[in-house]
């Protein structure tokens, strides 16, 4: 099956989906740079990996994207947060996903590794989590509140599960949610395209990497 979207196709799928959600997307907002800090969730090798059996096709096409993101934060001083979906080898924190989803992640396998191209730096905060939100019970809140961020910006994948639920959990907490239609990726183009139409009525003002990127540059 043909990917929905490629870094050849990225730019003009990019505006369609942002014309097709246009009248929802009406909370539009300019990001405050300093506070804000950049959410790279889940661009691990176990969705990217094209052998893998949660490969998610919508990955490899913004990851080009999301590197040009972290890098624009980094040299503009701003942080830059990754998280890794994983789980423990004996299922101890598995719960219902290890019913729900055929496979886990497990934490120090080599799938659960961040994409090489996108590596942390030594000193920026990587996240582990067990469930799809980058919130829940992780200390992701308490780092937000000491480095004393408003806005966060959300990439990765997939759009429709851990990118969606963290984009929620932040508009909960009274974050402003800049969700990137360009840097998150899903496994096709429906669920892709259902989640910045609710984020955008509901959550986030849905945008583009470059339309966050301009700011930054003006720091």
């Amino acid at each position: 099956m043909e990917p929905y979207v490629t870094t050849e196709s990225i730019t003009s799928k990019t505006r369609a989906w942002l014309e097709k959600i246009a009248s929802f997307n009406q909370h539009s907002m300019t990001p405050n740079h300093d506070k804000s800090a950049l959410m790279v969730i889940d661009m691990q090798d176990f969705f990217l990996n094209p052998d893998s059996p949660t490969f998610t096709c919508g990955g490899p096409a913004i990851l080009p994207t999301v590197k040009r993101l972290i890098d624009a934060f980094r040299e503009a001083g701003r942080p830059v947060i990754f998280t890794q979906h994983v789980h423990h080898p004996n299922n101890l924190d598995s719960g219902i996903m290890g019913w729900w989803w055929e496979g886990m992640c497990l934490e120090g396998s080599p799938e659960s590794e961040i994409h090489p191209d996108i590596a942390p730096l030594p000193g920026e905060k990587v996240i582990s989590k067990h469930r799809y939100s980058a919130f829940y019970n992780t200390d992701l809140e308490t780092v937000l509140r000491c480095l004393q961020i408003e806005d966060l910006v959300i990439s990765g994948i997939m759009t429709n599960l851990c990118c969606e639920s963290t984009a929620r959990d932040a508009y909960y907490r009274d974050y402003r949610v800049f969700f990137l239609a360009d840097s998150t990726g899903s496994i096709n183009e429906e669920m892709h395209l259902a989640s910045l139409l609710n984020l955008a009525f509901g959550f986030s003002f849905v945008t583009s990497a470059d339309v966050v990127m301009e700011g930054l540059r003006n720091i």
